[in-house]
């Protein structure tokens, strides 16, 4: 089976416009998925890379009703899902019934939001989703109990997240293949295919995390192309296809 790659990046860098590009770039090199982090100011589950690219963003301007405005430009040339991730603050301050909304209307078709608690999910916020016909997916850790795993999957639409490990994206010293957590997953006959994130850098860790999973999610390493080689859509674009081919 054809394991899946999910490119992470940050909408609003290295410049306010560079939005459709990047999507674009990504979808043509072969990726599987994009998954677009919405800017906040206080990312606490991302590496120093990721922190800096939401700061940079946010002083280029990128907002929520900005990055909707990008998408819905680009929507017709979309083949491949687009998730949102974020945070759960910005999008209650926008309105969860008008986010979700909005995101249909951009071609968006799943959310991340690590923050929002899966009892708030269930009582608050899953009807306004599927009222969209939008997937939500949770996060596991290594540390989740296998209860909690089935649990959250049950919640789950598109796939799960499984966490490499318990620390923040970008993390590049621990080692992301760990066969223990990876057998157990494999074990739990999910209801949905497993994605590994976090601290995977390159073909060789994705090949790795793939073995036992339906795919791997790169960020960092990919957005930190886009914030510091010049000839970025080049190096961008040689990244993603190191990857796939």
């Amino acid at each position: 089976m054809k394991k899946k790659l999910n490119i992470y990046f940050t909408a609003g860098i290295p410049e306010l416009q560079e939005t459709a590009t990047i999507l674009k770039l990504i979808q043509d090199s072969g990726a599987d998925y994009i998954e677009i982090g919405m800017p906040y100011s206080d990312p606490v589950a991302d590496g120093p890379v990721i922190q800096k690219a939401h700061e940079i963003a946010l002083k280029n301007g990128m907002t929520i009703a900005e990055l909707f405005r990008q998408l819905k430009a680009v929507k017709s040339e979309m083949e491949i899902p687009i998730i949102l991730m974020g945070y759960i603050n910005p999008v209650l301050s926008f309105g969860f019934d008008e986010f979700c909304r909005e995101c249909r209307d951009s071609g968006v078709s799943g959310l991340i939001i690590p923050d929002l608690p899966p009892v708030e999910f269930e009582k608050n916020y899953r009807t306004i989703l599927k009222k969209y016909g939008l997937n939500f997916i949770f996060l596991v850790t290594p540390e989740t109990s296998d209860g909690r795993i089935r649990y959250l999957d049950s919640l789950s639409s598109g796939f799960l997240y499984a966490v490499s490990s318990s620390s923040t994206t970008g993390n590049s010293e621990k080692n992301v293949i760990n066969e223990e957590y990876l057998d157990r997953l494999a074990g739990l006959d999910l209801q949905n295919p497993v994605m590994i994130g976090f601290g995977i850098k390159d073909r060789n860790d994705f090949e790795a995390v793939t073995e036992k999973a339906a795919g791997g999610i790169i960020g960092s390493s990919f957005v930190n192309i886009l914030l510091n080689e010049e000839n970025w859509p080049q190096r961008a674009q040689n990244f993603i296809r190191s990857i796939k081919n």
